[in-house]
């Protein structure tokens, strides 16, 4: 914030974006006041249709329905698809706030018409069939594959967006000896290498030791850049770890791994009102779409954590909002550390949260989202009732690993 507004008030040729760039900043931030004064400084940056978007934002502070209107207005006007997009999301989540569930929903739609990719779950699907293939091998008895060297004190979320992995991250980064790194890319480096080298989706039997470890290391040296001086674990929170399981197992053995669950079409219903990437995550705009790759989530999962013998923990968003400190024993344990206090209070931590639940778990735990689905229940029929009435992870209390 410093750097840019050190540049801004030498009026350079960029000014309207480093202007942006600033307010975008303090929005994520919440600093509210000095965002009002950047606003109310006026400048050139103000006639830049990104600038009504932050004044809806500010509006939402003292009058909603204005906001929302405002927010409208620049996903009808907008002159740029992301633009578009952030705004029409920004008028969703308003209209929740306000209770208006049928209009949130009937604006997401319309979002997702005009700006969100067609559906393509071919990735995942090959990713989760290559998967289950070398899991029927391992159950049936053939070894795993050639493996990395042991890796230790590195930890990694296994779960769905919107299902509890950023409250996770932020909880276990206020531990001193865990450091969260993020939506680190460092998986996706993984599974790009094995891809380039021919392991992956297939192949991964044909893995030489050697591939592993450079794999594991270049994983591993990223992972340790982005640790905080002074933690020994990192805590990584991408999104991509349920797709790759084998894969990890081999190039980060002895990785600790805590798989949350949420009830299904809470996840579901929190996606599919939100602002993923419009093609990297284009199964939200659509709930049949979502509901299958929750049902390949679940399948998998459980599967590889039993079968590759994974050093994990299993745990479910309503658990740990229900019983935070009990759910969070667990996974102190699993990595072999004591209990923090601190831990309970993720409101406090000031690390910078970029995803979409920043605003969310800047505030005290609470369970205000369980049972959201049930403002947007006509939007789910009976072909729900499989993958909701599917076995949790653990019963609460339990020590499921």
């Amino acid at each position: 914030m410093e750097r840019l507004r050190n540049l801004l008030s030498r009026r350079p040729p960029n000014a309207i974006e480093v202007a942006v760039a600033l307010a975008e900043t303090l929005h994520r931030a919440g600093r509210t006041d000095e965002l009002d004064a950047l606003l109310a400084g006026g400048g050139a940056w103000l006639e830049d249709p990104r600038a009504m978007l932050f004044r809806a934002r500010l509006e939402a502070k003292t009058d909603r329905p204005k906001a929302i209107r405002s927010a409208l207005e620049v996903f009808r006007t907008g002159n740029h698809p992301t633009l578009r997009r952030t705004a029409g999301f920004e008028a969703v989540r308003l209209l929740e706030t306000e209770g208006r569930h049928d209009e949130a929903r009937a604006v997401a739609a319309n979002v997702h018409q005009a700006t969100t990719g067609s559906v393509d779950l071919g990735p995942i699907e090959r990713d989760i069939a290559a998967s289950h293939g070398y899991l029927d091998e391992v159950a049936a008895g053939a070894p795993c594959s050639a493996l990395a060297p042991s890796v230790v004190q590195t930890a990694l979320v296994i779960g769905l967006p919107r299902s509890g992995t950023t409250l996770v991250e932020q909880m276990l980064d206020r531990h001193p000896a865990i450091s969260g790194i993020g939506e680190y890319e460092g998986v996706w480096a993984i599974r790009e290498g094995l891809a380039a080298a021919g392991h992956w989706p297939d192949g991964l039997r044909t893995l030489s030791t050697d591939v592993a470890a450079r794999l594991s290391r270049e994983y591993l040296d990223g992972a340790a850049a982005r640790r905080r001086d002074g933690a020994a674990w990192t805590f990584d929170k991408s999104l991509y770890q349920w797709r790759l399981l084998p894969a990890l197992a081999a190039v980060l053995p002895g990785a600790a791994y805590v798989h949350i669950e949420r009830e299904p079409r809470d996840c579901a219903i929190s996606m599919h009102l939100s602002n993923f990437h419009p093609r990297s995550w284009s199964f939200t705009r659509d709930l049949a779409a979502t509901r299958r790759v929750i049902e390949l989530e679940r399948g998998v999962v459980r599967r590889a954590i039993e079968v590759l013998g994974l050093r994990a923990v299993s745990i479910r968003y309503e658990d740990l909002v229900a019983a935070p400190e009990r759910e969070l024993r667990r996974v102190l344990a699993l990595l072999g550390l004591e209990f923090d206090p601190a831990v309970l209070a993720p409101e406090e931590n000031r690390r910078t949260v970029l995803t979409l639940s920043f605003e969310q778990v800047r505030q005290p735990i609470h369970a205000a989202a369980i049972g959201r689905w049930r403002h947007h229940a006509k939007a789910f029929d009976a072909s729900w009732d499989a993958v909701c009435g599917a076995s949790s992870p653990s019963e609460p209390g339990s020590s499921a690993s």
